[in-house]
């Protein structure tokens, strides 16, 4: 279990690929509240959906073979993009001084992206990274499995 004290006034963003939770301590550290400050969604449609070209194909430097190129992960490139997303939000929110720590609880792979897209003034104001996945959780599940 992960045993974290969450700071009042705190910003803690629950996200994934397609959902993040921007979400704001209310009570102390001692007896976190979680409220709902906004929500990002973004649809994720299946990949038949995304793209229906076939690969690209292309001749071989002998000039008689022929290759065709990697398949694109288009669930992945949308999460990338929603992950720039996010960073961006973050990245005003920080500028505008609308937090002062911030907490970030998502999946690995999600974690890593947004880590890329966070400004100093924004990476500086990180005080906890939890990697897992609670988008799908409710409020006191989140901040029970934060802080017990």
């Amino acid at each position: 279990m992960i045993e974290l004290q969450i700071p009042a006034g705190a910003l803690i963003l629950v996200g994934d690929g397609r959902k993040a939770l921007f979400l704001r301590n209310k009570g102390a550290p001692t007896h976190v509240e979680l409220s709902v400050e906004q929500v990002l969604q973004q649809a994720d449609p299946p990949t038949r959906e995304q793209g229906t070209d076939r690969p690209g194909r292309y001749h071989g430097s002998d000039g008689v073979s022929k290759s065709a190129f990697e398949q694109v992960d288009w669930h992945q490139l949308a999460e990338d993009r929603f992950a720039a997303e996010i960073g961006g939000t973050l990245n005003r929110l920080a500028h505008e001084n609308r937090f002062y720590q911030l907490i970030l609880v998502a999946p690995a792979k999600v974690l890593g992206a947004l880590r890329t897209q966070l400004n100093k003034e924004t990476s500086a104001r990180v005080v906890a990274e939890v990697p897992k996945d609670l988008t799908s959780q409710p409020l006191p599940d989140i901040a029970r499995t934060l802080t017990h």
